[in-house]
C-alpha cells in the first residue's frame, strides 16, 4: 500500500487524548486567527439562514455519497444517491444544468459484497462495471493508529455511468473492503471493519476530509479540466463533516496564507445541502474523538474546536457543533453548519423537528431551522419501471426458480397476481420438502421449519396472503407485527375463521430472527394450522422477496420510525397493498383506506406523534393501532373484496418517480436555486 510516513507537524494544536473527558472549556483561547467572533456565528447565519442564497445560473451539482446503487448498495440511501442525479440530469440536461456523484471507490471482498479496480474499469459490488480515466493524485492529511497527522495518498478517477459523472476517490487503506477477521457479523459493505482496523466512522470521517482536499485542489486551479462545483449534497452523515472544514477551516487556512484569498473565497461560496435519512445514524465515536478531531482539522482543532458554538438552543449536550456532549458525531457539523438541511420526506421533517426520541439531540436545532425555513422535507422518489412487475425480472424468476411460472400484470390485469400468489404457494411448500432445492435456490436464507401447505391452493383467492421483506432491525417493528399477528390468530381461533399465509423476514439481527420464531411457536400452542401458514427466515436473496411481494396481497409496514421507505413503494408498484404505522414517509405515501392502510394514531416512546388523543387513549400504543388496522383490512379482503381490488388499482397506478410533474426532482432543482420551496 502507498503511503507518504511523513509528519506534518508537532502536537501544538492538535486536541489532547482524553479531553473530552474533561470539563469543556467555552473561553476563548488565544490564536491568531483575526476574526475569532466570526467562527461563533456560523452556527447561528446556518440555521436562521441568514446569508444571502447565492445567484446559481448553472447548477453543477456533487453528490456526496458513501453508498449508490449502481456500485455499492447497502440501502435506500444508495438509491437517492445515484437515481436522484440520473433524474436531475435528465430532466434539466437541456438547461446545462448537472449532478454529479463523488463516491469511495471501494476494493476488495467483505465474504458476501466484493469490487475491483484493474487501472482502466471499475467493477462496483452490484456487477455493474464502469470505464475510468485518472483525474489527479493528491495527498489528504489524516491520523494514523498511533495519532500521528500524515499524509496519505488519494487517486480521483472519472467515469460516465447512467448519464452522470462519477468521480471515485482511491486509497486502499482507507476504502478496501476486505474483512478483519473482527469484523461483526452484522456489519457488511462499506461498513465493514477492513483488514486495516478502518470502521464506519473513521473510513468516512477521511471520506469528508478528502472531498474537502479535493475541492481545494480545485479552487486553487491545481487541476486541470475540472471545475468547481457550486453545490454539495451530503447524502446523510458520512459527508457530515464538510461543515466544518468548509466553514470553519477555509478562513483560518486562508488568514494563516495556507490557501490564497480568492481559494477561500470560492470554498465559501459553495452551497451546502445536508440530506438526513434516519436520524438514529451519526457516525458516533466516542473513544476517538480527539484523533478524529485532530485528523480533520490538524494543528487548527484547538481554535477551531473552542470556537464552535451551536445556535441557542435548550439542550446542553449540542453547545458545540462538532462533538454530541463528550463524543465525536459526524452528523453534527452538517446539522449546525450545513445550509440547508432536507428531511427524505415532509412527515419525518415534522417528527424530527417536534419529538425528542425522533429528533435525538439535534430536535432543538431542527426546530429552529424549520421555523426559519432552513429545514424541508422531500420525499425520495422511486423509479416506477425498475419496482412495476417486469418482464425481465419475471423472466429470471421463472429460469432461476426452475419448475414455476411467474406471470407479468398490471392494473388492467390483476388475475395474474392471484396466479402468482398461487405459485408461490407451490414455491414455499416445495421449499419446505426439498432439501437441495432450497439450498440452491435461497442459498443466504435461514428458514424456520417451512411447512407443504400446498392444500391451499384451490382456495389461494380466498385467503390473503402477507409478506415482510424488510430489514431485520428494530426499525422495522417486527414486534409489532408479532404482536399484532398473535391477536389475529387469538380473533380467528375464537371465531374459528382461516389465518392468512404470512411470509416475513430479512437480513439482520438474529434476536429478531430468534424472536419471530418464537412467535411461530406461540402460534402453534393455540392454532396448528395457523403455525403451518407462517414462514419465518432470516437472510436476503433478491428473487426470493421478489416472488413474495408478486404473489402478496398485504405488506407489512409495522415500522417504530420510517425516514421515507421504499419497501412500500416497492409493494404498491406490485398491488401488494401496505398495512403501515403512521411515522414518517408512510404518511406521505399511503393514503390510508385508499391504496393501502395506516393506523389511526402512532406513538413514538409512548408519546403520541400521530392521530388523535381519543384515539391514543383507545389503542394505548402500536401493537393494538397495528392489530386494529391489520384486522380491518383482513376483514376488508373477506367481506368486500371489490374494495381491495380497487384499492390495489389505486396503488399499482400510483408513480412516485423522480421526475413526474412536480415530483422530487422539480423540488430538488428550487431548492438548489432559491434556497427554499
Amino acid at each position: 500500500m502507498e503511503q507518504t510516513h511523513s509528519n506534518t507537524g508537532s502536537n501544538k494544536g492538535l486536541l489532547a487524548t482524553g479531553f473530552n473527558k474533561k470539563s469543556l472549556i467555552s473561553s476563548l483561547s488565544k490564536i491568531a486567527y483575526h476574526d475569532l467572533h466570526s467562527l461563533q456565528k456560523i452556527s447561528k447565519q446556518s440555521c436562521l439562514g441568514l446569508k444571502s442564497w447565492p445567484h446559481i445560473d448553472r447548477i453543477d451539482a456533487w453528490m456526496l455519497s458513501a453508498e449508490t446503487a449502481t456500485f455499492m448498495k447497502c440501502g435506500g440511501l444508495g438509491m437517492v444517491a445515484s437515481e436522484l442525479p440520473e433524474n436531475f440530469n435528465k430532466t434539466f440536461e437541456h438547461l446545462s444544468h448537472r449532478m454529479s456523484i463523488v463516491t469511495p471507490m471501494y476494493e476488495g471482498n467483505t465474504g458476501k459484497k466484493s469490487a475491483s479496480f484493474d487501472g482502466k474499469i471499475y467493477k462496483g459490488t452490484e456487477n455493474k462495471e464502469i470505464r475510468l480515466q485518472k483525474v489527479v493524485k493528491i495527498n489528504v492529511t489524516f491520523s494514523d493508529r498511533d495519532k500521528k497527522l500524515k499524509k496519505y495518498p488519494l487517486e480521483v478517477y472519472e467515469g460516465f455511468f447512467g448519464g452522470v459523472r462519477y468521480l471515485f476517490l482511491k486509497n486502499e487503506r482507507f476504502f478496501s473492503i476486505d474483512s478483519s477477521p473482527q469484523n461483526p457479523s452484522t456489519q457488511d459493505g462499506c461498513y465493514i471493519l477492513n483488514k486495516n482496523g478502518i470502521d464506519e466512522v473513521e473510513r468516512f470521517a477521511f471520506f469528508s476530509k478528502a472531498i474537502y482536499t479535493l475541492l481545494i485542489a480545485m479552487a486553487e486551479n491545481n487541476i486541470q479540466d475540472q471545475k468547481l462545483p457550486n453545490i454539495l449534497v451530503a447524502n446523510d452523515w458520512h459527508s457530515g463533516a464538510l461543515g466544518g472544514l468548509c466553514k470553519y477551516m477555509t478562513p483560518i487556512l486562508s488568514n494563516d496564507e495556507k490557501i490564497s484569498k480568492d481559494c477561500a473565497d470560492k470554498i465559501e461560496n459553495i452551497v451546502l445541502i445536508h440530506i438526513a435519512h434516519h436520524l438514529g445514524y451519526q457516525g458516533w465515536d466516542y473513544k476517538n474523538t480527539a484523533r478524529l478531531l485532530n485528523a480533520l482539522y490538524e494543528e487548527h482543532a484547538v481554535e477551531i474546536f473552542k470556537n464552535a458554538k451551536a445556535v441557542k438552543n435548550s439542550n446542553p449536550r449540542t453547545k458545540n457543533t462538532l462533538i454530541v456532549y463528550d463524543s465525536y458525531n459526524q452528523a453534527s457539523s452538517n446539522f449546525h453548519l450545513a445550509d440547508r438541511i432536507v428531511a427524505v420526506s415532509k412527515n419525518y421533517m415534522e417528527e424530527v423537528s417536534k419529538e425528542l426520541s425522533l429528533g435525538y439531540d439535534f430536535r432543538d436545532i431542527l426546530k429552529i431551522r424549520k421555523n426559519h425555513r432552513t429545514f424541508f422535507g422531500i420525499v425520495n422518489g422511486y423509479e416506477k419501471k425498475l419496482i412495476s412487475p417486469n418482464e425481465a425480472k419475471i423472466a429470471h424468476l421463472n429460469e432461476y426458480f426452475k419448475g414455476f411460472e411467474f406471470k407479468i400484470y398490471d392494473e388492467k390485469k390483476l388475475q395474474n397476481k392471484t396466479h402468482n400468489k398461487k405459485e408461490c404457494i407451490r414455491l414455499l411448500s416445495k421449499l419446505a420438502s426439498d432439501q437441495k432445492l432450497k439450498e440452491k435456490v435461497i442459498p443466504l436464507i435461514e428458514c424456520d421449519d417451512f411447512q407443504d401447505i400446498s392444500d391451499l391452493l384451490s382456495k389461494a383467492s380466498k385467503i390473503p396472503f402477507i409478506t415482510a421483506t424488510s430489514r431485520l432491525v428494530e426499525q422495522k417493528g417486527y414486534d409489532i407485527a408479532a404482536g399484532a399477528l398473535m391477536k389475529v390468530v387469538e380473533k380467528i381461533s375464537d371465531q374459528n375463521g382461516q389465518f392468512p399465509i404470512v411470509a416475513m423476514g430479512g437480513a439482520g439481527n438474529i434476536k429478531l430472527y430468534q424472536m419471530l420464531k418464537d412467535f411461530r411457536r406461540k402460534v402453534a400452542e393455540i392454532n396448528k394450522d395457523a403455525a403451518r401458514r407462517i414462514f419465518i427466515f432470516r437472510g436476503y436473496k433478491d428473487e426470493f422477496a421478489y416472488a413474495l411481494q408478486l404473489a402478496a396481497d398485504f405488506y407489512l409496514m409495522p415500522s417504530h420510525f420510517e425516514p421515507c421507505g421504499l419497501t412500500q413503494m416497492e409493494a404498491m408498484a406490485k398491488g401488494a397493498l401496505p398495512i403501515a404505522t403512521s411515522t414518517g414517509g408512510l404518511v406521505d405515501t399511503i393514503e390510508n383506506g385508499v391504496d393501502g392502510f395506516r393506523t389511526d394514531v402512532f406513538f413514538a416512546k409512548s408519546v403520541r406523534v400521530y392521530g388523535s388523543n381519543i384515539k391514543a387513549q383507545k389503542f394505548k400504543n402500536n401493537t393494538n393501532a397495528f392489530a386494529q388496522t391489520l384486522l380491518k383490512a383482513l376483514k376488508c379482503f373477506e367481506q368486500t373484496p371489490e374494495i381491495i381490488k380497487a384499492m390495489k388499482i389505486n396503488a399499482m397506478k400510483k408513480d412516485f418517480g423522480w421526475n413526474v410533474q412536480n415530483g422530487s426532482v422539480y423540488q430538488y432543482y428550487k431548492l438548489f436555486k432559491t434556497g427554499s420551496l
